[in-house]
This record gives C-alpha cells, structure tokens and sequence, in this order.
C-alpha cells in the first residue's frame, strides 16, 4: 500500500464514554484532539497516539459484549516507562505501556488472537504489504501488528459487503473494533485489495470533503478501515 501516513489508528467501541475518556486522558496522558459525529448514532472522541489517532466510539445503545479473539491488546510505547506495565480500561481492553523497542514496538502496537497464524502471515505480507519483523509479527509504517493462536477465537461467517453505515452496526461490540490505515488512493487500493481476492467489507465511498473509505477484513473477519483523508492527500474524489 501506498501509505499517507506512516501510523494505523485504532478503534474502539464503548458505553462508558466518562469513564474511558477519564482513563486514556489521565491514566494514559493522551491529548484530546476533536469530536466528530460519525454518523448512526456514533460520536468520535479522537485522541493523539504518537501520530495514531485512538477513536473512541461512544454508543447510545447498548452494546454486545466483547467477541473473543480479534484485537485483544494495544501496546504503547512509553519513555517514562522502564519496564512493561499492564493496564486494563474501564471496559478491560488490554493496554501495555512498554519501554520504546519493547516487543519491537517503538510507536504503539495491536496484539490480535487469531484462528490461524499462518493464514495471517500472508494475509499482511501479501495483501496489506507490512514488512515481516519476526515470525507472526509485522510492521506497517512505524506501527506494529502482531497475532497469536487464540483457542477461543472464531472466524466470521463471510457475508456480502455492506456500505459504509451498516458497517458501523456490524462492527458495534465492546473493545477495539477495528483499525484504520491512511492511503494516498482509496480507489486504487480498493481495486488492488479485490484482484488480490480479499474480502470486502464495504465499498469506497466519499464522507463530504472529509475521507473516502472503504473497509476489508482480515481472515477471521476483523474489520480494518482504508481511509484517503483529505486533509493528508488533498481533494477527494468523488467516485
């Protein structure tokens, strides 16, 4: 992938919103960036994460509980910390604080429990282009992706695309719930991901002057968002 910028953002899905915003602010020391009202029903708190966005996703309604497997930990790299320090939020996804190089990890990380390792290992070498730093861990950009055998992890039933906003209801569980990775052509990346044979998740579509995106999924089912924002890559199209 032709990347516009060199981090992935993280999603998360929450009922908690006070009392998550309290700990990534407080806890984490993150900055608050922005709100941006999403759409169905979803507001964003956007928080900065050493050039990632963490997205927290305050839901109305009340959400399933946590699907086992899938993104399971988000690892950060901390200089005031000296040795690995684990947390939970008040959701209890897991946080990692660690030393910068720690598990590889020099900006933040995402541990995912998966069905199948191997399956992985192509799907992020082959599809996504991340650069393999060690077996079942990878590098896209400064961030790192790394996968595990989760015994209690399950793959998705594959289902037809959806659009943009269906999406938002499929994904909705409490946890991380997917993550986003910034491209130059949502277009071309779409078109490339298809001939490759991944599975779509949704096709492009432009949100206003803001983004265009679609979304894929990985070989269990998880979500990751492909965004072209404008204000990395400039005007957007439109189709």
């Amino acid at each position: 992938m032709e990347l516009a910028k060199d981090c992935i953002d993280v999603g998360i899905f929450t009922n908690h919103i006070e009392e998550m915003r309290d700990f990534y602010a407080n806890r984490v020391k993150l900055p608050y960036e922005e709100l941006l009202p999403v759409g169905a029903g979803v507001k964003q708190h956007r928080y900065g994460l050493m050039g990632s966005v963490l997205k927290l996703n305050e839901i109305r309604d009340p959400l399933p509980p946590r699907i086992d497997g899938g993104y399971k930990r988000l690892v950060i790299s901390d200089r005031r910390t000296p040795m690995p320090f684990i947390m939970a939020d008040p959701d209890g996804n897991e946080v990692y604080l660690v030393p910068s190089g720690h598990y590889g990890v020099e900006q933040i990380g995402v541990i995912l429990g998966v069905t199948d390792p191997d399956t992985f290992d192509r799907f992020y070498v082959d599809a996504l282009g991340c650069e393999r730093i060690a077996p079942h861990r990878y590098r896209i950009g400064k961030s790192v992706l790394a996968v595990e055998h989760d015994p209690k992890a399950r793959r998705a039933e594959k289902t037809p695309a959806k659009d943009a906003m269906e999406v938002v209801g499929a994904m909705r569980a409490v946890g991380i719930r997917y993550l986003t990775v910034q491209v130059r052509n949502c277009n071309a990346e779409h078109r490339r991901f298809m001939d490759a044979g991944v599975w779509e998740g949704a096709p492009p579509v432009t949100l206003g002057d803001v983004a265009r995106i679609c979304f894929i999924r990985d070989p269990d089912g998880n979500w990751i968002e492909i965004s072209q924002r404008a204000s990395l890559t400039g005007p957007l199209p439109k189709d």
